[in-house]
């Protein structure tokens, strides 16, 4: 078979097992086996493939065809522009959480003066800027904030995660993108990780961002197979509302906020009203939701009142 044969014969295979985009994903497989550019297919459309890379790419797209996501398959997943090392232990990042992390990095940027548009500096401390990834996973929140905060930026950045398959991928995600010494990972259930050891790093934070579960239980076994079967249900649960981590964040980050502190949570389809009830009933301000591309409110951003 050649190039245009693969593509052709695997759109078929991939559209009726019902996957979405299988054209797109053919080409991502293909181009994996032949170790190219996915756009350099199209100029190779008559190239054959041997024995070997024939029987490696039906391999590949009987996996995609069982629903095994893309992403596990190549064993990367691309977040704001880079490259991310995923398997089963880690929630596949979502291009919605690109817009959490971008509203991460351009806050940062503001409180540090590295935006001209910004103005001076908004304080004179010599402490570092210090940033959380509540429930990092892969590291893409905590890895994307380092590297974006600026060069040369006074930022440090604590992530924390309860499962120790996640912080082995995170670390290895901060060693791949060169800011393993920036990013510090701890092992454990929510802000109770962070005291690991008694020179664990900041206690408390200028900014923390959160892509916390928040998937009600009872909806799990209704999502798509990529994400029921292979996604971790840690990642996924968010308890019988789907609350039960906003809960958490709002009554445990408060004591954890130093002054003017900001934090930045994904939630879920409907849940605003719910997750700013449950913040502004403990103590924070919270302001307008920020939406997403496809204009759903995704993005709570909210500030402890006292600062």
């Amino acid at each position: 078979m050649n190039v245009a044969e693969c593509v052709g014969v695997g759109t078929q295979v991939l559209t009726k097992a019902g996957v979405e985009n299988p054209r797109a994903d053919v080409e991502w497989l293909l181009a994996s086996c032949l170790h190219t550019r996915r756009m350099q297919l199209y100029l190779d459309l008559n190239r054959d493939l041997n024995p070997a890379q024939q029987g490696h790419f039906e391999t590949l797209l009987t996996r995609r065809a069982a629903r095994e996501p893309l992403q596990h398959i190549l064993g990367t997943a691309e977040f704001s522009g880079r490259l991310f090392e995923v398997d089963r232990f880690v929630l596949i990042p979502r291009p919605e959480t690109e817009l959490l992390a971008e509203l991460g990095v351009r806050h940062v940027r503001r409180r540090l003066g590295l935006d001209p548009k910004s103005g001076p500096p908004w304080r004179h401390s010599r402490k570092p800027f210090s940033a959380l990834d509540f429930g990092t996973g892969s590291g893409c929140l905590a890895v994307t904030l380092a590297l974006e905060a600026g060069e040369g930026s006074d930022i440090q950045v604590s992530a924390v995660d309860i499962s120790p398959d996640a912080i082995e991928v995170a670390r290895r995600n901060a060693r791949r993108h060169g800011c393993d010494r920036v990013v510090r990972f701890f092992l454990g259930d929510g802000f109770a990780g962070l005291n690991s050891t008694p020179s664990s790093g900041p206690k408390k934070f200028d900014l923390i961002l959160t892509n916390p579960p928040y998937i009600p239980t009872r909806e799990i076994q209704a999502l798509q197979p990529e994400v029921r079967d292979h996604d971790p249900v840690l990642a996924l649960d968010g308890g019988e509302d789907g609350l039960l981590f906003y809960r958490r964040l709002a009554t445990e980050a408060l004591e954890r906020m130093n002054e003017a502190g900001v934090l930045m949570a994904e939630f879920g389809d409907g849940q605003f009203e719910r997750v700013a009830g449950l913040f502004r009933g403990v103590g924070w301000a919270v302001e307008a939701p920020v939406q997403d591309d496809t204009g759903r409110l995704r993005i709570l951003i909210a500030r402890p009142v006292a600062s």
